[in-house]
C-alpha cells in the first residue's frame, strides 16, 4: 500500500479575514509546494485533506494539457496553485 506523502502547512492571516496556506509536499520522487486561499477559520485537518483533495482532482484530471481547449470546459481556480520544487 502507497502511503501518502507528508503535507507541511504556514499560514498567514490577511487583512480580508481569509488565510493563505503555504504548504510544502514531501514526496521523495515529486516535492511540491503551493498555496490555498482559505475563507475563516478552519482546523488543520480539514485544511490537509482539502489540499490532497485538490491534488488528486488534478491529477486525475490531467486537463491541464486542454487547458485552452473550448470543448472541455476548463475553468482556472485562483485559490490553488501548485508547483514542483
Amino acid at each position: 500500500m502507497e502511503q501518502a506523502p507528508k503535507i507541511r502547512i504556514v499560514s498567514k492571516l490577511l487583512p480580508s479575514g481569509n488565510h493563505q496556506v503555504k504548504f510544502y509536499v514531501e514526496d521523495q520522487a515529486h516535492p511540491r509546494y503551493g498555496y490555498l486561499l482559505v475563507q475563516g477559520d478552519r482546523a488543520v485537518g480539514d485544511v490537509i485533506r482539502e489540499i490532497r483533495e485538490r491534488m488528486a482532482q488534478m491529477e486525475r484530471s490531467r486537463m491541464d494539457l486542454h487547458r485552452f481547449s473550448f470543448k472541455n470546459q476548463w475553468h482556472d481556480d485562483h485559490n490553488f496553485y501548485l508547483y514542483s520544487a
